[in-house]
């Protein structure tokens, strides 16, 4: 792959990584209740679940997908409702995030890495996303080597990009804020995420009842 076609794929994914919405929301709740390091896994899961999709892509799959509307429907609407289930989470243990002072079990490391995974993964419209891009910017014939140059560069931008969220957090005045307000952070988060979840899954709805008509 040439250089040029390079640094368009990277602008893109960039651009694509720095925008707000339910992944970001999901990597500073994780780093704020929990710790950095945990909003790091989170972030590197997240990563790969951003891989994920763009392997599917890189192998055509997405054109099935994108043929078969109710699987892309019913998975965007498991991403909408886990979306909402995060941020019900998020107001039932408002303030109970994890204590410094303590010991941090493995299951937390795990659940903060399910949950960065888990946002990417139900969110089929990534697949479709990589697969207009690719269509656009990546020559027609694609061997081994120049996939996975492809597959590594999202997965790296996608993963830096929310490991620097996560350990901007880490430590300083905007941490300590943050912690002693942590009940009215956890419920603004949580407030955050339900509303982008049913967000999700009432566009999901509509979409598939006007497709129906």
């Amino acid at each position: 792959m040439d250089i040029t076609t390079w640094l368009s794929l990277a602008t893109v994914c960039v651009m694509g990584a720095l925008s707000p919405g339910p992944s970001l929301a999901v990597i500073l709740r994780v780093s704020m209740s929990q710790s950095s390091l945990h909003g790091a896994l989170a972030a590197v899961a997240h990563g790969l679940g951003i891989g994920f999709w763009a392997f599917l892509s890189l192998q055509g799959l997405a054109i099935l997908m994108a043929r078969y509307e109710t699987t892309f429907a019913v998975l965007t609407l498991l991403g909408g409702l886990y979306l909402a289930w995060l941020g019900t989470k998020a107001w039932r243990f408002a303030g109970q995030g994890q204590d410094t002072t303590t010991s941090v079990s493995q299951s937390s490391y795990w659940e903060s890495a399910r949950d960065g995974f888990m946002i990417a993964i139900l969110n089929p419209k990534i697949a479709l996303f990589f697969l207009a891009l690719f269509s656009q910017i990546m020559p027609a014939e694609m061997n081994s080597l120049v996939k996975l140059e492809i597959w590594l560069t999202v997965v790296l931008i996608d993963s830096g990009w929310y490991v620097i969220v996560a350990l901007l957090l880490a430590g300083g005045p905007l941490l300590l804020w943050l912690r002693r307000h942590t009940i009215w952070v956890d419920r603004i988060m949580g407030t955050i995420l339900i509303s982008l979840g049913l967000k999700v899954v009432i566009g999901t709805l509509l979409t598939m009842l006007s497709s129906t008509v």
